[in-house]
Order: structure tokens, then C-alpha cells, then sequence
């Protein structure tokens, strides 16, 4: 272990237990709630859980923005316990639902409690690993916890069923929340330092949104996180009724099928970063949402168990060669001070995008059959992959541009942006006072920010 690695904080080894404990809950939770929905509806199950999920991208949607506002001011430590047993409660009593409105209303309340968590976890992580190295690599190993969710669940759910009933796994989920509260508790997490405001807690809302839009590298990812909810949609709303009715399987080779998606990805996600540290992300990335296109044309095609299990392998690898990059981007399109807003952002808007694929997935397989739904996801992804590369046409990092004269008042250290003469003494800095910047022409690493509300014109 070297001395940049993230795990000699006691503070992150605790917080990361708990995300790997609440995901493979999770991931235990999202294939029982696949059999739930077959048991409630047959072979209309895609269509209901396709509208489930939906919901569940409506309650991210409408609250990570707020979450992301709201983070930098609430007790996190509290906020994330608290969050772990509503969770806790609200999954306990999935098993116990018999009209599918009602797993409408409990997936909301589910996904509500998520889009708090997430971001604010995310937010956490800067404050309990202040150094960029070993920040940057917990990024990575966040990103592996998704995959080992999307393998390790799939593989478990598929023994546990085995031996117990799928509502059994709901209970589990509860387990892994309470356990995730209990490292949340054991951990020491203070209050955000202050930082840089950007107006009231309303007009912050917005923050994210805006500086994540004004960024070209930024928009070309959200045309790619399209085309890996046209994958990950065809795979989570349409799994169970392909296994289950056309190919004539079990409960088990439900859970087997989907394991096969998060080898594909856990496979790409332990070997793209050595590429990385060489190469860089755009290329990968385009490939990566092609990829998909490609391969839902062939599950179109496709007639076995074995190579369906083939498709959703290259489907997975495919999507994590999208989703193991995402991190690096962001935090290179942020600064500390604006970050939590723009991960706030992509977790909003990036399931934004599932919201649109969930129920396409479930309406396009019930009405016209699940090769339609192949073809037209395939078609789907092969445009954000065209959209994406018109949106991100280069990689730049280092960018020689011209500000113009501006005067106004905010938190700041003298550096590049902040050359002037004070009146008197202002303090020690960081401090806060009305200045004037003088017109300047300079090149760095370029990221929207308050002195950069716009990209330069190319």
C-alpha cells in the first residue's frame, strides 16, 4: 500500500465499508424487485418495472439539486445515519406490497433518501481525504464499488435464491443499511469549511447545472451517459422477462444473466485506468457508447442463454468504459468550491437520461417485443455516441485565453486571478473585499468558474 492510497484514513476505510456495504444491499434489492415485479405482472413485468424505475430517475432528478445545495450546510455525519435507516425501514416493507402503486410510492421514498445520500457522500469524501492524489484515487475505487454492486449482487442473489425466497433479499437490503449507519456513526466527519458562496441557497441550485452545461467535455459526457442507460435499461427492465419467458429460465438464471453485465464492466473498470494514466479519456469514452450500439444490434440476433450471457458481458464492459473515466472528467471540471454542485449536476442529469430509457425499455419490449426494443436502443446509442463527439470535439486541458476588466467581492486568495493592491490591510487570506481584475491574457487548465463563465471560442 503506498502512501497515497486512500485507505490510511480511518475516516474513508469506515465511509467506503459503508457505500460497498449499502450497494451490494442494493444490488441484492434491484433483482428481487425484478421477481417481485414478474410475480405481480407476468410477462407485462418490464412495463411495470420500467415504471418503477422511472419513478425512482424522478426522485433523483428533482432532489440531487438540492442535495448538492444543501450538503455544505447540514451536519453530514447525521444526515447520512439518518438517510441509512429511513432506508432501512422503507425496504423492509417491499415484501409486503400487493398492488403496484404501492411499490410505486416505496421506490420513490427509496430513491428520495439516495439522492440525498449520494451526493452528500461524495461531498464527504474531499473533507476526510484533503489530499488530490489519494482523493483522486478513492474516485476510482467509488467507481469499483459500483461494479462489484452490479457483479458481486447479481452473483449472491443468485446463490441466496437457492436456499430462500426473493422477498428474504429485501431483508438483507435492511441489514446492509442499519450496518452502513453503524460505520457512518464510527466515523469522525466535521462540518464543511467555508467556502466560496455563490449567492442564496436557491440561486446555488442552479450552480451545477450551468457550470456542468457551459462545459463542452461535460456535455459530450452527458450524450454518453445516454447510450449507457440505453444498455443498462435493456439489461435491468428487460432481463427478467427475457430469461423468464422467452428463454424459458429460472430465478436463478435471472441473477446469473446480470452477473454477467458486472463482469463485463468490472473487468473494464480494474484495466482501463492503465490506459489512462498514458492515454487520455475522449477516445475510450466515444468507443465505449459505439460499443453499445453494436452490440444491442447482435442481442437482436441473439437466441441461447449462453449467448445472451455474452451480449450483457460486452454490454457491461462496454458502459464501464463510459462510467471508470466519468470521475476523472468531473473533478478536472471542477474546482473544490464548486465540485459538490457539479457532481450533484451529473448525478441529476445523468439520470435524467435513465428516466427517459427506463420506461422506453418497458413500453418498447411489452407492446412491440424484445428484438424491437434491441434495435431501437441500438439506434438510440449509436446517436448520443455522434452527438457526443460533435458536442467534445478535443481533449484540451491547457487553454490560452483573454479576460476582460471586472470588479466584484468574494472569498479569495491572491494567485493568478487576483493581482491587486489592497487599500489597507484586508486580513489574512483567505479574505473577502470589492476589487477590480484588470484585463489579462493567460493559459492554464480551464474550468468554469466565476472568473471563466464561459468556454473560450476555438
Amino acid at each position: 500500500m503506498t502512501t497515497t492510497s486512500p485507505f490510511l484514513s480511518r475516516n474513508f476505510r469506515k465511509l467506503f465499508a459503508a457505500q460497498v456495504t449499502s450497494l451490494a444491499g442494493s444490488g441484492l434489492a434491484t433483482v428481487a424487485l425484478a421477481l417481485l415485479a414478474y410475480d405481480i405482472a407476468g410477462g407485462s413485468a418490464g412495463l411495470i418495472l420500467g415504471t418503477a424505475l422511472a419513478v425512482k430517475m424522478i426522485a433523483y432528478v428533482l432532489i440531487a439539486p438540492v442535495a448538492g445545495a444543501y450538503s455544505e450546510r447540514l451536519p453530514r455525519r447525521r444526515l447520512l445515519i439518518t438517510l441509512d435507516i429511513v432506508r432501512a425501514a422503507i425496504v423492509c416493507m417491499l415484501p409486503f406490497v400487493t398492488e403496484v402503486w404501492q411499490v410505486y410510492i416505496l421506490i420513490f421514498g427509496l430513491s428520495a433518501c439516495a439522492a440525498v445520500f449520494t451526493p452528500t457522500y461524495q461531498a464527504t469524501i474531499p473533507e476526510v481525504l484533503p489530499d488530490d492524489e489519494q482523493y483522486t484515487r478513492a474516485l476510482s475505487y467509488s467507481r469499483l464499488a459500483y461494479d462489484l454492486e452490479s457483479l458481486a449482487s447479481p452473483a449472491m442473489a443468485a446463490v441466496a435464491l437457492l436456499f430462500l425466497s426473493y422477498d428474504m433479499l429485501f431483508a438483507i437490503n435492511g441489514l446492509t443499511f442499519l450496518l452502513s449507519a453503524a460505520l457512518v456513526f464510527s466515523t469522525t466527519i466535521s462540518l464543511p469549511q467555508r467556502r466560496d458562496s455563490y449567492g442564496t441557497i436557491w440561486q446555488e441550485l442552479s450552480l451545477g447545472i450551468r457550470f456542468y452545461l457551459a462545459t463542452p467535455r461535460l456535455r459530450g459526457l452527458l450524450a454518453l451517459s445516454f447510450a449507457v442507460a440505453c444498455g443498462g435499461a435493456m439489461v435491468i427492465v428487460n432481463t427478467v422477462v427475457l430469461v423468464r419467458d422467452a428463454l424459458g429460465g429460472s430465478e436463478t438464471d435471472t441473477a446469473i444473466m446480470l452477473a454477467f453485465y458486472g463482469c463485463g464492466s468490472m473487468i473494464v473498470a480494474l484495466t482501463l485506468p492503465k490506459y489512462l494514466d498514458t492515454g487520455g479519456d475522449r477516445i475510450p469514452m466515444l468507443m465505449g457508447a459505439f460499443l453499445i450500439g453494436v452490440v444491442l444490434c447482435v442481442g437482436a440476433l441473439s437466441t441461447t442463454f449462453i449467448w445472451f450471457c455474452f451480449v450483457w458481458l460486452l454490454l457491461g464492459a462496454a458502459s464501464s468504459l463510459i462510467q471508470t473515466p466519468s470521475g476523472r472528467l468531473l473533478k478536472r471540471s471542477s474546482h473544490q468550491d464548486n465540485r459538490t454542485a457539479v457532481y450533484a449536476a451529473q448525478f441529476a442529469l445523468s439520470h435524467g437520461c435513465w428516466l427517459i430509457a427506463y420506461p422506453l425499455a418497458g413500453w418498447v419490449g411489452s407492446t412491440q417485443g424484445l428484438d424491437a426494443a434491441f434495435v431501437v436502443f441500438a439506434f438510440l446509442a449509436i446517436t448520443s455516441c455522434i452527438a457526443a463527439g460533435n458536442l467534445w470535439k478535443v481533449d484540451e486541458r491547457v487553454i490560452a485565453h483573454t479576460h476582460g476588466s471586472m470588479s466584484h467581492s468574494h472569498t479569495h486568495v491572491h494567485d493568478e486571478h487576483h493581482e491587486h493592491e489592497h487599500g489597507g490591510w484586508e486580513g489574512p487570506e483567505p479574505h473577502e473585499h470589492q476589487h477590480d481584475h484588470q484585463p489579462i491574457s493567460h493559459e492554464h487548465a480551464y474550468v468554469i468558474d466565476r472568473h471563466h463563465l464561459g468556454w473560450p471560442d476555438r
